[in-house]
């Protein structure tokens, strides 16, 4: 490993090559764009390779990168290690890790399929941290590179309701922290982004809604404060896109543990309740961004 730095050089220096999970929609999709924007080549992984194979030919006419699609089904044992080998294989080295992949269940966990808590289990922890280790390996035998891990406001509270999607986002936020004081002396930084309410497909299709459509950011927002992140001389371990957001996280955290759930609770259940209304399972399958 290198000696000490802040900042790993260059972390979106064009020409390099970001890997984005859950690239088909919502925030990886945004993602993509604006790293193809700013002249960096692209891995798009995702479950559904006709929604990637578009995207990458819109991506090559429009901003003239290298676009390899490699649809992976991630939440299933074994993904991540099989992905690392494939790029592996390809020779292309990852520069930038964007684990945007993700899945949740609107549901108490009782009345909730056990595959479905395994596939967001699979998925938003077991997958995630494999890439991390293995990518992340990589990048600091290299000496630079990023790790983007796609977290959640939803770390900072338990979530009744949505409480093992909850869970796996508290993990995210801790497990990014503790890697980025381990590979930042190697030159790579590991970046959590802890969105709220975004317009994504994830809650479109459970049903849920958990504040008014002004609550909502978009996925440029997110993804634009994402990247000025990155692009700072000392990056910080986690960014939180929104000043509303901004505010309200550390209050958050802060919170009594009662009032907390109290609260987290009330919006869970307002989000169960429009679900249960619009006659839609509260379930969610790999890949939809679920910012919470």
């Amino acid at each position: 490993m290198s000696r000490h730095t802040d900042r790993a050089p260059a972390l979106l220096a064009p020409g390099s090559t970001a890997l984005v999970t859950g690239a088909s929609s919502g925030l990886g999709e945004e993602f993509a764009v604006q790293l193809a924007g700013r002249g960096l080549d692209l891995v798009l992984v995702a479950r559904r390779a006709e929604r990637l194979h578009a995207l990458a030919d819109r991506i090559a006419a429009e901003y003239g990168r290298r676009v390899t699609v490699m649809p992976f089904d991630l939440s299933v044992a074994g993904a991540a290690s099989a992905l690392h080998a494939e790029t592996a294989a390809r020779g292309l080295p990852i520069d930038v890790l964007i684990n945007n992949a993700g899945s949740g269940t609107l549901a108490d966990v009782v009345v909730t399929d056990p595959a479905a808590l395994d596939d967001v289990i699979g998925l938003n922890v077991t997958a995630l941290t494999g890439l991390s280790r293995l990518f992340g390996g990589d990048m600091a035998r290299r000496g630079r590179g990023a790790l983007v891990n796609v977290a959640s406001l939803a770390a900072l509270l338990p979530a009744p309701h949505m409480a093992v999607y909850g869970a796996s986002k508290a993990y995210v936020h801790s497990f990014t922290q503790a890697i980025d004081a381990e590979l930042r002396p190697a030159g790579v930084i590991a970046l959590t982004v802890l969105p709220g309410p975004t317009r994504t497909e994830f809650f479109d299709r459970s049903g849920g809604r958990i504040g008014p459509d002004s609550a909502y950011l978009t996925p440029s927002v997110v993804v634009a404060s994402t990247l000025r992140a990155l692009d700072r001389p000392k990056p910080p371990i986690a960014v939180v896109p929104g000043r509303g957001n901004a505010f309200a996280a550390p209050l958050m955290a802060r919170l009594p543990r009662r009032l907390g759930l109290s609260i987290s609770g009330r919006m869970m259940a307002l989000g169960l309740d429009i679900a249960a209304k619009s006659d839609t399972p509260g379930t969610t399958t790999p890949e939809q961004e679920h910012q919470q």
